[in-house]
């Protein structure tokens, strides 16, 4: 009875703290932001105020959403630096609970966390992304806003007159409305026949409209044409998948994007790391409990705060780094996406539970 009491409370101190961590987070992202966005847009003619705080309010999930990890991390060890100050973990041990006992409430709390943020919060965040990357767009009438890559976005389709590989610069409106576009078409015997490079495109029922389009064919002069409608037969749905970026596609939608590139023969790299980073985040959030846990779990009177802090945070900016070399290998293909996403977790979680093994039986 008084163990799963404790354990009620441990819990609930403990989301208090990440909670509190993250709402400070969300508002001071969404400041600095709307105060980033103001300035670029200060030159734009009639740019509200209020058009700029809606974009931000869109964005900001997005970011966020990179940042519940250390909101739990930090959560954690302010939870647990504070029980120690006041003296509340010398009384659970007096007791006779273990470290294991009042840790398994903020392990379960964190893990349902991840699956909340991967199932529900990640999709809306998404959602919203295309959202603010549309009216970003609209606002200033600049390319730089729009969602891009450095090798940008390719699609090949088939059509009634052959093959055509198109590349475009950048994308908006999940592939709707394409800039800097190359177009390599084939004939159905699967021969070159022209490249076309067009300034825009965009996607209409039956066909894609290019605009200032230029025609380059071996042993002729290069033809302009004010607009050209170049036949496709994909449906929006396709199009979307096909130019969408991995992070602006909601969870429940990746297992299809992942097939349709593959079947389209485009790299599926990146979506496929972006599902198993999903699917592995209840785990890396977890982990962040387990390090905080072995670097806070000490009385307070022993002193060294700032150390505990310090090293805390370094555990997890370290475990982040190790996150971002293992997502930029999978996306070269020199691993795979599966081990990719679920490395780091796993180094975090088995650093953690061997650090607090050595202080409870070391």
């Amino acid at each position: 009875m008084i163990a799963r009491t404790l354990s009620r409370y441990f819990g609930w101190r403990f989301l208090s703290a990440v909670l509190a961590v993250f709402a400070g987070t969300l508002v001071l992202t969404a400041m600095i932001d709307f105060l980033e966005m103001m300035r670029r847009s200060a030159d734009v003619k009639d740019a509200s105020a209020l058009l700029v705080a809606q974009i931000t309010m869109f964005r900001v999930p997005f970011i966020t959403e990179r940042v519940m990890p250390f909101a739990v991390l930090v959560g954690a060890m302010f939870c647990y630096l504070n029980l120690s100050r006041r003296l509340e973990l010398v009384v659970a041990r007096a007791a006779g609970i273990s470290a294991w006992q009042f840790i398994a409430p903020a392990v379960v709390i964190a893990a349902l966390l991840g699956i909340a943020l991967t199932t529900i919060y990640n999709p809306i965040s998404a959602v919203l992304r295309e959202q603010s990357t549309r009216l970003e767009a609209e606002l200033t009438g600049d390319a730089s806003f729009r969602s891009a890559t450095g090798r940008g976005f390719w699609l090949r389709q088939r059509s009634e007159d052959g093959q055509t590989v198109m590349n475009a610069k950048t994308s908006r409106q999940q592939g709707i409305q394409l800039d800097g576009v190359s177009v390599f078409r084939f004939d159905a015997a699967g021969h070159f026949l022209d490249r076309v490079e067009a300034k825009s495109a965009t996607f209409e029922p039956g066909h894609w409209r290019l605009e200032e389009a230029r025609f380059y064919a071996s042993g002729v002069a290069p033809v302009d044409r004010e607009a050209f409608l170049l036949k496709t037969n994909l449906t929006p749905v396709q199009v979307g998948e096909s130019f969408a970026t991995p992070e602006t596609v909601p969870f429940w939608q990746l297992s299809s994007y992942i097939d349709l590139a593959e079947n389209a023969g485009l790299a599926a790299a990146g979506y496929r790391l972006q599902y198993y980073q999903l699917l592995a985040q209840p785990f890396y959030l977890v982990a962040m409990v387990l390090l905080a846990a072995a670097v806070s779990l000490r009385f307070f009177r022993l002193g060294g705060v700032q150390k505990v802090v310090l090293g805390g945070i370094a555990a997890g900016f370290l475990l982040y780094v190790m996150a971002k070399i293992t997502g930029d290998l999978s996306k070269a293909e020199l691993m795979a996406p599966l081990a990719a996403a679920g490395l780091p977790a796993a180094v975090g979680g088995v650093t953690g539970v061997i650090a607090l093994l050595y202080q409870e039986d070391g």
